[in-house]
């Protein structure tokens, strides 16, 4: 046994210097096939059910976690005029919900349903022109805000990277000088240096870091200022070997609310259980196993 142990050892030490080896891919060709990669995850969650586990922690001045709450909970696509997935929650703190408790979610849901249904019946062709054109609106934007990735920052490759399995080609990107975005979102990219992770067989997005270098001001600077630090982890996974979709996000967000209070928070959202969404999914979900 110590043997093979030791061949295999081998075997993944030589076959990592091969990988090494290969001269990277040109960058511009790369770039232009991963960019036809960025679909928002929100589009391609749409077909899925899934568990989310949200950590959610409060920490001191030293970065020392004072307190955490725990959710869990199930999240479901949301209805036809909805902004935001349904989550039906499971659990609060370690405490499962109870099936009174569960049933009275279910039943709010379905008079959410039943609502959109009735209004969806007695849509006009007017109404449905105009649910067009707002949905033509939001990909307009999404594609802006994909834009804008590539106007506000340098790309680079850095290097190629083996991550769970994928051969990933490491880029770093770093705000330009001067740039000139044309949404918020691109303007918020300017205070932000990123390291992003792009599988080499599919160029999807495997791993994204960003990192606040200067302070940012949200809400117009009257609200909070996201200051310099703030940290940001997200990572994807390829599920059931047909889409790449979110697997976990990590924050460490320091921020100063109404420009006063200090505010010190971390987190970590992990999605798992993925399954496709079908009008005859049941509505149980085995919350996932601890780690």
């Amino acid at each position: 046994m110590r043997v093979v142990t030791a061949l295999l050892a081998v075997v993944l030490f030589l076959s990592g210097l091969a990988a090494q080896d290969r001269p990277l891919p040109e960058l511009q060709p790369f770039l232009a096939q991963a960019r036809t990669r960025l679909q928002t995850d929100n589009e391609r969650q749409r077909s899925y059910i899934y568990a989310e586990t949200q950590r959610e922690r409060k920490l001191d001045g030293a970065g020392r976690v004072r307190s955490e709450k725990v959710k869990i909970v199930e999240s479901y696509p949301p209805l036809p005029g909805e902004a935001e997935r349904w989550e039906r929650v499971l659990e609060e703190d370690g405490r499962r919900k109870t099936e009174a408790e569960l049933a009275r979610q279910d039943a709010e849901r379905q008079k959410a349903a039943e609502a959109v249904a009735k209004r969806l019946s007695s849509q006009t062709t007017a109404d449905r022109a105009k649910a067009t054109r707002a949905y033509e609106q939001d990909r307009k934007e999404a594609l802006d805000r994909i834009n804008d990735i590539f106007v506000v920052y340098d790309i680079r490759m850095a290097g190629r990277e083996r991550i769970e399995g994928h051969d990933t080609i490491a880029l770093t990107l770093e705000p330009k000088p001067n740039s000139k975005p044309v949404t918020r979102e691109g303007k918020w990219m300017q205070y932000f240096r990123c390291r992003a992770w792009i599988s080499e067989a599919d160029h999807e997005l495997v791993k994204l870091s960003v990192e606040a270098i200067r302070d940012a001001n949200i809400g117009f600077g009257l609200l909070a200022r996201m200051n310099k630090g703030t940290e940001m982890t997200f990572s994807r996974r390829f599920i059931n070997n047909e889409v790449w979709l979110p697997a976990r996000a990590d924050y460490n967000i320091k921020a100063r609310v109404l420009m006063l209070k200090r505010y010190l928070q971390g987190g970590t959202i992990e999605f798992s259980n993925y399954r496709k969404f079908t009008v005859d999914t049941a509505t149980t979900i085995a919350p996932p196993a601890d780690k």
